[in-house]
């Protein structure tokens, strides 16, 4: 069994494990071949798992920097779930980009996270959606455009996808202060309290519209205009992904 199935089949483990009801919508709108960048809410330690057998494909995931550094966390994130680290703050982007590409180049499902750390240390309601930062969207156009020593990923989908907690368990897992230990540049680990532990019982999952780089948004990406269609893309993406959270908490 290769790693990549490996990780879809302990998803379904892991699920079953706990019990977790999952409802699909929209499931026609999954591609399920090609490379595919899911873009996703974020609240629970659940949700690599949910989101790949949801899609029923496996993504790599990027995930923080200390889920790399803590033992055992580390086995399982990286080594069973196929998780990539993001790396220490000072080659953080250029290293999310490198392994992001390669692995859209041989198409794979990349996952990310846009709204960051904050969501899972503070925790949130199931209904609410923090900013989305950009990085998601950079990776989007550098794909689809290549450059001189990469070359373009072809048909790239970007997926957006909500994920609505319609009953869940939330309690503490670690000390945030243990949590520096492994990462001391996270400002949000250098505080009191406990890092929330959220599990879902029954989670609806709905799949947004792919979206594909046009070919106007790949001209201005290399102009003038670049940081304006990385802030439309992320803001769609946004924006969707909202809507369907919306639709799945009422």
């Amino acid at each position: 069994m290769n790693s990549a199935n490996n990780s879809l089949q302990i998803s379904h483990a892991f699920l079953a494990a706990t019990g977790t009801k999952i409802f699909r919508y929209f499931e026609d709108r999954i591609p399920h071949n090609g490379p595919v960048l899911v873009v996703s809410n974020h609240r629970s330690f659940m949700d690599a798992p949910v989101l790949m057998a949801s899609v029923k494909r496996p993504i790599r995931f990027a995930c923080h920097h200390y889920m790399g550094q803590v033992p055992v966390m580390r086995e399982i994130v990286t080594g069973q779930l196929g998780c990539f680290p993001l790396e220490a703050p000072e080659n953080r982007q250029q290293g999310f980009f490198q392994q992001a590409l390669k692995l859209l180049q041989t198409n794979q499902a990349v996952g990310v996270f846009p709204e960051g750390t904050k969501p899972m240390v503070d925790f949130t309601e199931p209904n609410s959606l923090g900013e989305f930062q950009r990085g998601f969207a950079h990776l989007a156009l550098r794909a689809d455009a290549g450059s001189a020593t990469v070359k373009p990923v072809e048909d790239l989908a970007i997926l957006p996808v909500a994920i609505a907690s319609l009953a869940e368990a939330n309690s503490s897992a670690v000390p945030l202060r243990l949590l520096s230990l492994f990462d001391p540049s996270e400002p949000l680990f250098n505080q009191n309290g406990w890092h929330p532990l959220v599990i879902y019982h029954r989670v609806g999952v709905l799949i947004g519209c792919p979206y594909r780089i046009t070919a106007k948004e790949r001209q201005q990406y290399q102009g003038k205009q670049a940081k304006a269609v990385v802030a439309d893309i992320t803001g769609h993406c946004q924006t969707e992904i909202a809507e369907l959270l919306r639709q799945g908490c009422y």
